[in-house]
This record gives structure tokens, C-alpha cells and sequence, in this order.
């Protein structure tokens, strides 16, 4: 089917489940989301015809002329045609280039000026292509390693603080309760309640339930994640399971265990049962699995 054809059907809802799937797979398919959604916005308000003209008769008196007005209407036309055209400007002037992972997922970016992100399972990175020379900014939630190309002020932008580039490699880590960068190469920036902290290389920064964490020097040139790994230096044992859940795709219930205490370690990527071992082990802990769901358990 073709794309005109596609959108079509789309507008109307009368896709089937075939072309749905054809549908989002369009290049501009996140486009045409974000344009429908904002033009939805200047829909008019649900209008009582019969209560407001009951208001309206009530209020004129019998020997008042009636005005004319004829007018009401081009001017309300011509009013929408602007609402939407500027409404296209808007959208195709500041829209922002989106890209997301789904659980156990990663994806390379490359941006405008050659910077590379690499993004981490269950993440989103937004940025501007059209504003990127100006202005080289990204929002991101989850987690992304950087390597930054030479140029003007670098900002990577998240619910829990600012990171500014000074250097080109680093990584970023903004889960829920949970914010860390670690700076592998040149000097970062982190921006967190209004203050700045300067990081070299080996440094982190990593606040965890709005705790400042000391952490040991960083001695890896990237972060573990890249290779299929995540490893793990004293972090409360949440952590390690909302991360296993993100790369695996599963539901881990922990009984018996203290989700609060400290583990070091690591598990793979792609062995989910060699990974449930290690982080099962250093618990003293047995597992079952059924299906999608794991019970971790410590007599």
C-alpha cells in the first residue's frame, strides 16, 4: 500500500493490524504522530448550541434590532487557518528528533556533527537537528555513553541535573532515584542543584534517593554496559535487579532479601541463566523462573 494511502486510513482509524505495522514503520512515522497530536490542539471546545442560544434570546429584548452577524464566520475560518499554519511552523521548526530502546535493546546515534551516542536498554534520547548548529543540546532518560565531536558547548540534559561537555567521552545514568556520570576521557561537567562539579577522567559523580555515593576511581576506558556486561561497584542490590529486569526483559520478586544492601559484581547480557547465577550467588540466594517472572529467595 502506499504511504499517502497509509496515512490515509490512518486518520480515519481504519488500519488493520498488517498496515498498522506498515504504518509505524514509515521513516516519518514519529513525525506524523507528533504532528496530529499538536494539531489536535486546536480543535474547538464542545459547544451547546441550544443552551447557549436559549442564553442568548434571553437577553435580547422584544424591541432590540437584531445585528447582523455574517461576519462571525470568514473571520473564524480565516482565525483556524492560522491556528494550523502556525501550528506547521512550529512543529517543523523545533520538533525534536526522538529515539528510544525497548528492554534488552541498545542502538548507536550518530548526530549532526559526527558525535556518537550509544544508548542503553529502556532509554530516550531527544534532540534538534534543525536548532544543532546553534545549539547542541540532547535530553536523555536512561542511560548513554558519549563520544563527542570538537565544537561548541555540549549539553546533555536530564530530569536530575546537567552534564557540559569539556571533553569528548563520558556516560550517563538517569534512572529513577538514581544519577551518575562518569567522565572516561577530557573534563565533564555536572550541573545538580545549581551547582557544578568539574570531573576528569576516572571520576563519577552518583547520586542515588538523593544521597551524594563516593565512588572508587574508574579504571575502564568505557563503561561494561558497551560490551554486554553490567558490573557493579557497592550499589544497593535495587539496582542491580531494575537493571537485570531492563536487559532481560523479566519480573524479578526477592523474598527474604534486603534490596537495600551492597553488591559488587556482575552479570552478562545475553545468558540470562549464568546471570541469574551471579547474582544469585553472592546472595546465598536459590532462584525458579516461570516464563517471564523470577523469584530470587534466601532461606
Amino acid at each position: 500500500m502506499k504511504r499517502e494511502e497509509l496515512i490515509s486510513k490512518w486518520l480515519d482509524n481504519d488500519l488493520n493490524d498488517q498496515e498498522l505495522q506498515a504504518f509505524k514503520n514509515l521513516e516519518d512515522y514519529d513525525d506524523l504522530v507528533k504532528l496530529n497530536a499538536g494539531l489536535q490542539a486546536f480543535k474547538a471546545d464542545d459547544y451547546d448550541t441550544s443552551k447557549e442560544l436559549e442564553n442568548v434570546l434571553s437577553k435580547i429584548k422584544s424591541t432590540k434590532t437584531q445585528t447582523s452577524t455574517h461576519w462571525i464566520k470568514p473571520f473564524m475560518r480565516v482565525a483556524a487557518i492560522l491556528a494550523v499554519c502556525f501550528s506547521l511552523y512550529y512543529y517543523t521548526t523545533t520538533l525534536d528528533t526522538t529515539i528510544t530502546t525497548a528492554v534488552a535493546q541498545k542502538t548507536t546515534i550518530e548526530l549532526p556533527d559526527a558525535s556518537r551516542v550509544s544508548l542503553n536498554a529502556q532509554s530516550l534520547l531527544a534532540f534538534n537537528k534543525n536548532h544543532w548548529k546553534k545549539e547542541r543540546e540532547v535530553e536523555l532518560e536512561g542511560e548513554a555513553f558519549f563520544k563527542v565531536a570538537k565544537g561548541s558547548t555540549f549539553k546533555v540534559i536530564t530530569k536530575s541535573g546537567i552534564v557540559t561537555v569539556y571533553g569528548t567521552q563520558f556516560n550517563v545514568k538517569q534512572r529513577d532515584n538514581y544519577f551518575e556520570v562518569i567522565c572516561y576521557e577530557g573534563l565533564v561537567g555536572v550541573t545538580h542543584n545549581s551547582q557544578e562539579i568539574k570531573l576528569k577522567p576516572g571520576d563519577s559523580f552518583l547520586i542515588i534517593d538523593g544521597k551524594t555515593i563516593a565512588k572508587e576511581k574508574e579504571n575502564r576506558t568505557t563503561p561494561s554496559w558497551l560490551n554486554n556486561e553490567s558490573t557493579f561497584k557497592s550499589l544497593p542490590y535495587k539496582t542491580i535487579i531494575a537493571e537485570f529486569e531492563r536487559q532481560y526483559g523479566v519480573d524479578i520478586t526477592l523474598i527474604n532479601i534486603d534490596s537495600t544492601q551492597l553488591f559488587t559484581g556482575s552479570f552478562p547480557h545475553d545468558n540470562l541463566d549464568l546471570a541469574l547465577k551471579n547474582i544469585a550467588i553472592s546472595l546465598n540466594a536459590t532462584y525458579s523462573k516461570t516464563n517471564n517472572t523470577i523469584i530470587l529467595k534466601r532461606e
